[in-house]
This record gives C-alpha cells, sequence and structure tokens, in this order.
C-alpha cells in the first residue's frame, strides 16, 4: 500500500511540475491551481508514505528519481523540449542511484 500511495505522490508531482511550466509565470489560472493542488497532494501522499515506514531516503529517492525522470519525457514527447543522449544517461544513472540504495538496504 505504501509504495501505490508513492506513485501517486509521483503522478501528482509530475502534473504539478509540468503545470508548473504551461502556468507560464502564473499568469494562467488553470495551470496555476494544478501546481498548488499538485504539490500540495504529492507532499501530502509522500507523508503518508513516511508514516507507513518507508525509510525516507528511498522514499524521496523513487520519487525525486521517477519525478525528473518522467518531466523529462513528458516534456520531450508533449512539450517539444529536446533531450540530448547525454541526458538520458544522466536520468538513467539517476534510477540506477536509486536502485542501488533500495538493493543495497538492509530488509
Amino acid at each position: 500500500m505504501p509504495y501505490l500511495l508513492l506513485a501517486g505522490a509521483i503522478v501528482l508531482e509530475v502534473l504539478a511540475t509540468i503545470n508548473l511550466r504551461l502556468s507560464e509565470g502564473f499568469s494562467r489560472l488553470a495551470p496555476s491551481v494544478l501546481v498548488v493542488v499538485g504539490y500540495l497532494g504529492a507532499f501530502g501522499l509522500l507523508s503518508q508514505v513516511l508514516k507507513a515506514g518507508v525509510p525516507v531516503g528511498l522514499a524521496y529517492g523513487i520519487w525525486a528519481a521517477a519525478g525528473v525522470a518522467l518531466v523529462a519525457i513528458v516534456g520531450a514527447v508533449f512539450l517539444g523540449d529536446t533531450q540530448t543522449p547525454v541526458q538520458y544517461g544522466g536520468i538513467a544513472l539517476v534510477i540506477a542511484g536509486v536502485l542501488a540504495l533500495e538493493l543495497g538496504g538492509t530488509h
């Protein structure tokens, strides 16, 4: 269950971050509202994940890495952002680092 909440937190964070760009400096109402609601929801869900006992380093690492990767992909696919192979390699390294945190931990 905590990892389902974490997935929800990631989705809300990505939604908020993409709308941060679309808000054009908070000059557009609908995207601006989605930024605030998305981040509040993301942090609320993340706090529930931590309350459920997921270690903070692991939860935040997964949340941050997945968020970075998904925002970069959404930006490239839907917003016309350009990504170089080096940038994709960097995203892969971030994800690999989170995996190392999980796999290297004692269970």
